[in-house]
């Protein structure tokens, strides 16, 4: 074929996929009619988390991976918003990698609520103001993500998805040169995921503390030998030159999300479940509690202590693990872990995220 026969032969395929794309879109909306019968939610992180990977299987390539994952989030994004469309808080202002988590999982089609503290984004989807809530809970380099924790454990609200975003900062200014920057605002996580870069490149520049990458930019789009870490994201939205781009001291630097809502979902087949526990403080207490997922073959992936507020002294563990809360296995290594502990909270059972977006 010559490359006039080429074009048109993927005219062609243009055209059935959009015939494809739109019948699809149809069955979408007599599904939402359905969920909306019945009472459920049309958000279902299990059904979506299983068209991915059944897709997944299936692609022979020469599709990539990343890209058959961006196409088909965005069309169960736009499926699902035509269904209903679901209001979400995240930890604001708009711009923030937060936000990008936000349109990750639900897009852009969404109302997306911006929240000044991850304490209002419980908040809001507490009192059933918004469908979920999107807030950081660890990053790659820095650590969890404290705030969240405690709003975790002092919450009913269940987690209902993850998010693993690919966060790369960049030097943001008014100013065309990074030799013009005589000031430089921060959030802190982001500055210490940049540290070393500021010193090598900025060392006499005073950095200034401020809430969000959003809020820096916005503060440095204001004043002139400004500059902000922030997302090239916020660059667009504030208006304002990348001076320097991919400035994280850790090439692959990743932060965990989470959503929250007000129910777990199914299993999926892939899941990842979230508890905490407290324990009595004796010698080799924690050593006993983990005996049960060993015992059980329970695969953690993270384990993390945190003072309860209440007593000095006193912790409770935030544990996350391969499974979901109503597996066999599952269900009698936390009974065990029940039987021997001050109490148990499970936080919720979700599909494990693999794809680092971003």
């Amino acid at each position: 074929m010559d490359i006039n026969e080429m074009r048109h032969k993927i005219d062609k395929i243009d055209t059935e996929l959009l015939k494809l794309l739109n019948e699809r879109l149809h069955l979408s909306v007599s599904i939402g009619r359905h969920k909306s019968t019945h009472g459920k939610s049309v958000f279902l992180p299990e059904r979506e988390s299983t068209i991915i990977r059944r897709l997944e299987r299936l692609n022979k390539g020469p599709l990539p991976r990343e890209a058959l994952m961006d196409i088909f989030r965005e069309i169960l994004n736009v499926s699902r918003n035509l269904q209903k469309r679901i209001k979400v808080a995240y930890l604001g202002p708009p711009a923030t990698f937060t936000h990008s988590a936000a349109i990750v999982k639900f897009g852009r089609r969404a109302e997306l609520v911006p929240e000044p503290s991850i304490t209002d984004v419980f908040r809001e989807v507490e009192k059933t103001l918004a469908d979920y809530g999107v807030v950081p809970v660890e990053n790659s380099a820095e650590g969890m993500v404290t705030h969240t924790l405690d709003m975790l454990m002092d919450s009913d609200l269940k987690i209902c998805a993850e998010i693993i975003l690919k966060v790369s900062h960049c030097l943001l200014s008014r100013s065309s040169t990074v030799t013009k920057i005589k000031k430089l605002y921060a959030n802190s996580q982001a500055y210490a995921q940049c540290r070393e870069w500021v010193s090598s490149h900025l060392p006499n520049v005073p950095v200034i503390e401020v809430a969000s990458t959003s809020e820096s930019a916005r503060r440095a789009q204001l004043e002139t030998g400004a500059a902000a870490i922030a997302s090239r994201e916020a660059a667009t939205t504030y208006d304002l030159n990348v001076l320097a781009q991919g400035i994280e001291d850790t090439r692959d630097n990743i932060t965990r999300f989470l959503v929250i809502g007000r129910q777990s979902p199914a299993a999926s087949g892939d899941d990842k479940t979230s508890i905490l526990f407290s324990i009595k403080d004796r010698v080799g207490a924690l050593y006993d509690m983990l005996k049960p997922f060993r015992k059980h073959n329970v695969n953690l992936t993270k384990i993390e202590s945190r003072p309860t507020g209440h007593k000095v002294w006193e912790y409770v563990f935030f544990v996350d693990f391969i499974g979901h809360q109503n597996d066999q296995k599952i269900r009698i290594a936390l009974k065990e872990l029940q039987s021997q502990c001050e109490f148990v909270k499970i936080l919720g059972s979700y599909p494990r995220e693999k794809y680092k977006h971003g």
